[in-house]
């Protein structure tokens, strides 16, 4: 009988109940820059940093984008295979200041602070 070796995932529980994966030998993504809230049900998440993606025709990124724009999605940090959270693309801005974007989706709509930790 083979002895299956079980990796283990360091992970923390946020303020808002939501676990964060330390996805680079335990390096846990701890400081927030900015909070997204999902309007319909309050699901937050936090990141270090993010991008506003912009996508061809078949549905691949074609840039990267520091400001929110309708037809482009927002990514939060980090920025790898294990993202925190991906929106569908803008399909309207509603409000935007530099600290703060409120914005809706294909399917929802969301509000962005810039936290002042940075």
């Amino acid at each position: 009988m083979s002895k299956i070796k079980q990796t283990k995932i360091p992970m923390i529980l946020t303020e808002d109940n939501i676990f964060k994966i330390a996805v680079e030998q335990g390096v846990v993504e701890n400081e927030f820059n900015w909070k997204l809230v999902r309007e319909h049900d309050g699901l937050t998440n936090q990141s270090k940093d993010i991008k506003w993606l912009e996508w061809n025709e078949e549905g691949r990124v074609r840039e990267p984008h520091t400001k929110p724009a309708v037809g482009r999605s927002l990514l939060m940090s980090p920025f790898n295979d294990y993202f925190t959270w991906m929106t569908t693309d803008i399909t309207e801005i509603l409000e935007e200041r530099d600290d703060y974007v409120k914005f809706r989706t294909r399917n929802s709509n969301y509000e962005l602070w810039k936290l002042g930790n940075d």
